[in-house]
């Protein structure tokens, strides 16, 4: 970057900018928010939840002093639910639909009881799933993302020998290198990994999957797709979506302009005194994902943050509660402003924009550093070349009702199918297809805890 190599704050201050933004409760204050708890009957909380956690039920437990119980409720319906307590958007899901909430109260903090009771089986090492009798059957996954831990969690409680493929060197998916630190920290995603490894599921990292003609990554071993439909009775695709999409406009390879799916791996997996961040940063695009990169550039130093979208502020994807926590952090705010060159000499100094608002006025804001959230990309070639799966006119892998592809004995979860969505969603996904491949192979009908 030609502004600055490093950020500008010390050690112990960026600590504090990314504390966790909700913090554990202590067991008084769990006990005293548990009892506010109505614990309706055919509760709306539930029914919000996408992976239908019975809420009430983990509740009273906490209120009961039963955390280990209360954690079993929430990880039978939702193996990743420790990361879900903290990602989830739970103003528009389950505390949004909470009976307090219509009655003008304050709803119930469900969020952060979830991270209560799952906390607590972490910290003491407290198993609260178990293997199922081994079938004779083997089902291999590819990604060990939310869809992928999910659906490797319940295939193994149904008996089966699961091998997960995860390209990365720490399995996780995006709870692992891309949910910004300030909500999540790395190792709760990788105490889920652990939760999932108990249950005997064996995860083999640095592994790509290739076509027979393709050679993998030096560092990485690569197999084939049709070795796996060989060493296993079914394949589970469960990876996520590509890289951030292309800007194509001039400048975009110039020194400073950056992937935020890239920039937020910095933050997960480097020491935070040790990354870069330019002082006058701008960020393209308005999802979660830019909210993210923005509100993390601020909080490691950068002294000012803008976030630019060609659209209206009501058209951006991201919750509202994203874009009011880059606000509280200083980040400003550019609508109706299309990227239409990025200008430098070697380095980024500036980037000029057109206005969307009918003016075609131009609009340049100095910066030393871009980061590109424009989307990401679906990995179209990977599915039909690799795997020899359909894709519909979105580049998404197309299954049935089971999750089956169209080709026999290959299944799909997660945002390949969704097309992007919340780690929640593509949990149940995978939850989903489990019981599909179970059907399949087993013949037999599943009802997991919260399938439908």
């Amino acid at each position: 970057m030609s502004g600055t190599d490093r950020n500008h704050l010390d050690t112990a201050t960026i600590e504090e900018n990314f504390a966790e933004i909700n913090p554990a409760m202590t067991f008084a204050e769990a006990a005293a928010e548990a009892h506010r708890c109505l614990y309706c009957y055919d509760a709306p909380c539930m029914q919000a939840c996408p992976t239908h956690i019975d809420v009430p039920s983990f509740i009273r437990k906490i209120a009961t002093e039963n955390l280990k119980g209360s954690a079993r409720v929430i990880f039978e319906a939702n193996p990743i639910g420790a990361t879900c307590a903290r990602v989830c958007p739970v103003e528009v899901l389950c505390e949004g639909a909470c009976v307090e909430k219509t009655l003008l109260q304050r709803p119930i903090e469900i969020g952060r009881l979830q991270r209560h009771a799952t906390d607590h089986v972490f910290k003491n090492n407290i198993s609260v799933l178990k293997r199922g009798e081994p079938n004779g059957m083997s089902v291999g996954i590819i990604g060990s993302g939310p869809a992928g831990l999910s659906g490797a969690a319940y295939l193994a409680q149904l008996g089966y020998d699961v091998t997960i493929y995860e390209r990365k060197e720490m399995a996780g998916g995006l709870n692992t290198y891309a949910m910004a630190e300030y909500k999540i920290r790395q190792q709760t995603s990788l105490e889920e990994v652990g939760l999932v490894e108990a249950l005997g599921v064996n995860i083999r990292v640095n592994t790509e999957i290739i076509r027979p003609d393709a050679e993998s990554d030096e560092a990485k071993e690569g197999i084939v797709f049709d070795r796996l439909l060989q060493d296993h009775n079914t394949v589970l695709i469960a990876v996520g979506l590509g890289q951030t999409n292309r800007l194509n406009i001039p400048g975009e390879s110039l020194k400073g302009v950056n992937d935020a799916l890239a920039f937020i791996e910095q933050i997960k997996t480097r020491e935070w005194d040790s990354i870069s961040v330019g002082k006058n940063v701008v960020v393209i695009g308005a999802g979660n994902t830019a909210i993210d990169a923005a509100t993390q550039a601020k909080r490691l130093g950068a002294e000012k943050v803008t976030l630019i979208y060609r659209r209206t502020e009501k058209d951006a994807p991201a919750y509202d509660y994203e874009m009011e926590i880059a606000r509280l952090d200083g980040v400003e705010f550019v609508w109706q402003a299309a990227p239409a060159e990025i200008i430098g000499n070697g380095s980024v100094s500036l980037l000029r924009c057109v206005k969307t608002d009918g003016s075609g006025e131009s609009l340049d804001i100095a910066c030393d550093q871009v980061i590109k959230a424009i989307g990401q990309s679906r990995m179209t070639e990977f599915f039909t070349e690799t795997c020899g799966v359909n894709t519909d006119e979105h580049g998404r892998v197309i299954v049935d009702e089971m999750m089956m592809t169209t080709r026999p004995e290959v299944f799909a979860a997660g945002d390949c199918v969704s097309g992007g969505a919340d780690a929640v969603d593509a949990a149940q996904l995978g939850k989903k297809a489990a019981a599909g491949i179970h059907n399949h192979l087993a013949g037999v009908y599943v009802d997991l805890p919260g399938l439908y």
